[in-house]
């Protein structure tokens, strides 16, 4: 399952209006996206379980995997795909007995070489550094020097997602460094034209193959 993680990973903003999520999400899903994270730290337990939900059925219709973040429970009392962790989130040797095989496991590893080893050993499917660049989501995240991504990669032999800050611009240089995901809100879902942008992303991948 790891061998397939490539290319962009659509998160999506925090949105309280379902309908109007569910649109976005679908058109990064027409423009090729196959993964998608549910993040909304704001909205309430009800909520989020609603538009898990609704998320979960989109992305299954399109041949896409969508992922939980920070929030197990949910994942597993949905059915989703997977769960993405930090490190407040719970014990990740758990998390992955609890998911099983067949769902996906991404941690947060910041710019963490020792929290990636954790997280390996623990069975991550991914791991995930960031911020590469600045970040309009997390305007106070650290920074991590790209050259990082080149040896997680080397030293985990897992795929590995860079978040923060990425835009068409700077996308490529991640890739270069090691990244076989570009983790993206902003660039991706407050553009005009979502399907055209994600279509962008997905093209500079294939350009590496």
């Amino acid at each position: 399952m790891a061998a397939e993680l490539r290319g962009l990973y659509a998160v999506t903003p925090e949105d309280q209006l379902t309908p109007r999520l569910s649109a976005l999400v679908a058109a990064a899903l027409a423009g090729g996206v196959r993964l998608v994270q549910y993040r909304n730290k704001l909205a309430p337990q009800a909520l989020r379980r609603a538009q898990v939900g609704e998320l979960l059925r989109i992305c299954r219709g399109q041949g896409a995997r969508l992922i939980v973040n920070d929030d197990l429970p949910l994942a597993l009392e949905i059915g989703a795909d997977g769960v993405h962790l930090g490190r407040d989130d719970g014990d990740l040797a758990a998390a992955r007995k609890a998911l099983g095989a067949g769902r996906l496991l991404g941690v947060s590893c910041y710019g963490d070489l020792d929290v990636a080893a954790a997280a390996a050993a623990a069975g991550a499917d991914y791991l995930a550094f960031g911020s590469v660049f600045a970040s309009p989501t997390k305007p106070l995240a650290p920074r991590v020097d790209l050259q990082l991504l080149g040896a997680a990669k080397r030293r985990y032999a897992l795929p590995i997602a860079a978040i923060g800050g990425i835009n068409l611009d700077n996308a490529p240089t991640a890739i270069a460094a090691g990244a076989d995901l570009l983790a993206v809100i902003s660039d991706l879902f407050d553009t005009m034209n979502i399907t055209a942008r994600a279509k962008a992303y997905i093209q500079l991948f294939e350009r590496q193959t």
